[in-house]
């Protein structure tokens, strides 16, 4: 079975390997992930546990989302996900230390929201000449083909939003595993701001 946990995003650093050697490092606060219910093959037609994730306050939940919580007779959460593939028992938890030092994973979060932007930012063309009377600076060019066959293409690169798609980075190395903060320490930066909530699987599984 998979191993996989949600968490968040707190922020980056660097650490030093017993060579000297400078790396990143991102730090991911992970709080115990509550099965709060079990997916099974016979019953859903796939296997995957619902879990919840950082406690609120009773009043800051709709019915049905306290009523999940109620089930395992357990305060209830702001975040309730489904991790695929992963076991267990409903009002067991899942923390940091499912994971290992010297573990590979792929994290997968939201990209930064960058809005509306122009080809040069979003797609990486080169600019126009800026003299002689020029009218194409930033302009993308022409998009189309002319008379045959009259049309834009679909896929063109072109403006528009950049940024806020889910995105996965692959076989991070697990550096620190630390179950008492609820911290894993991975090399290298993974999707997202300060705070984005951050699924983080054991790769090859």
């Amino acid at each position: 079975m998979a191993t996989a946990i949600y968490g968040r995003k707190k922020h980056m650093t660097q650490a030093f390997k017993d060579d000297g050697t400078q790396v990143s490092i991102t730090v991911l606060e992970v709080e115990p992930n509550l099965i709060t219910a079990v997916k099974t093959e016979e019953e859903h037609g796939y296997e995957a546990v619902q879990v919840g994730f950082e406690q609120v306050a009773a009043s800051r939940v709709n019915k049905p989302h306290a009523g999940t919580f109620a089930k395992v007779d357990a305060p209830p959460r702001r975040n309730l996900k489904e991790l695929r593939g992963v076991s267990g028992a409903a009002g067991a938890t899942l923390g940091a230390d499912v994971f290992s030092e010297g573990d590979r994973v792929h994290v997968s979060a939201a990209s930064k929201g960058k809005g509306f932007q122009g080809t040069i930012k979003r797609h990486n063309f080169n600019r126009g000449p800026i003299s002689h009377g020029s009218h194409n600076v930033r302009a993308p060019g022409s998009v189309g083909a002319s008379a045959d066959p009259a049309r834009v293409f679909p896929g063109q690169k072109m403006p528009g939003q950049m940024g806020n798609k889910n995105v996965t980075v692959r076989n991070l190395e697990v550096v620190v595993v630390d179950a008492e903060k609820g911290e894993l320490w991975v090399r290298g930066g993974v999707p997202g701001g300060r705070g984005a909530v951050v699924n983080i699987r054991k790769a090859g599984e």
